[in-house]
């Protein structure tokens, strides 16, 4: 009996969970979602994008340090708003008005829904930050609310407070009936 046992297809491939290997699988997946939070969060598409490579490079660099692995989907998440909170404390200033565009069926429809989106996102941005990161967490992402807690590190108490605090808020400046 050999106190080595190999398997007959060799040894394991240790490459298979490397941290390149991993944050790569995460950034194929996610990427495009993170941006779209951090572009909702900042306003603009080359900031979004800068902070998400942020994240995504944080996470590479802390990888051998993280606890759970199967939790760096929560931590890249964190990572973006925290990194979004940065650059709006940076800037000093409310962020700037979307870039782009969502795709829609007819020219009517698109100037009725750009207005109207300008005017979501313009009330979304007044919104105090954890109220707005709420709402993007839960309707943007359509994350739980047990995950967006987790995200924002606070209970899932106060995510229901700001979830309903929020909604009334962007009712009102928006003109619906709360």
């Amino acid at each position: 009996m050999s106190l080595l046992n190999f398997r007959r297809d060799g040894p394991p491939d240790l490459a298979a969970h490397s941290p390149e290997r991993e944050v790569t699988r995460l950034y194929e997946a996610h990427a495009l979602d993170l941006v779209r939070l951090a572009l909702v969060m900042v306003g603009d598409r080359p900031t979004a994008e800068d902070v998400v490579q942020d994240s995504f490079l944080g996470l590479y660099r802390r990888w051998g340090r993280l606890k759970d692995t199967d939790k760096a989907l929560t931590y890249l998440r964190s990572s973006v708003l925290n990194n979004c909170r940065t650059v709006l404390r940076r800037r000093g200033r409310r962020p700037h008005g979307v870039q782009e565009d969502p795709p829609v069926a007819s020219a009517e429809s698109r100037v009725l829904d750009r207005e109207r989106g300008r005017e979501v996102l313009d009330a979304l941005r007044r919104l105090p930050h954890r109220q707005r990161e709420t709402l993007v967490l839960r309707f943007v992402l359509d994350l739980s609310e047990e995950e967006t807690a987790r995200i924002m590190r606070v209970s899932r108490g106060a995510v229901r407070s700001n979830t309903s605090r929020g909604r009334t808020a962007l009712e009102r400046m928006l003109g619906e009936t709360p």
